[in-house]
């Protein structure tokens, strides 16, 4: 079995951990599950991936995939259009 460790995101203005909003780590990256919904993949290697339907679905959602890659939705918008970012459907055997 592949070792994964799962840690909740903290929030920025209290430095708890935030219900819901997770970092998971994988021997090929670091993935963001924002509820049972991943959202984004960083892998240690290549592009990152976004899930095509909720990488930017809520508010909340926004606020932590911002707070894991590092900056506002405006860039990573930008970073789309690039083709910097890869769309895909991460959950697909929901």
């Amino acid at each position: 079995m592949q070792n994964i460790k799962v840690q909740n995101m903290t929030s920025p203005s209290s430095g708890r951990e935030v219900a819901n909003q997770f970092k998971i780590f994988t021997k090929k990256g670091v993935y963001f599950q924002s509820y049972d919904t991943i959202i984004a993949f960083k892998p240690y290697e290549g592009k990152i991936v976004l899930d095509k339907y909720s990488w930017k679905y809520s508010p909340t959602t926004s606020k932590y995939r911002a707070l894991f890659l590092r900056e506002d939705t405006q860039a990573t918008s930008k970073k789309i259009d690039a083709k910097i970012y890869t769309l895909k459907d991460l959950n697909k055997s929901k």
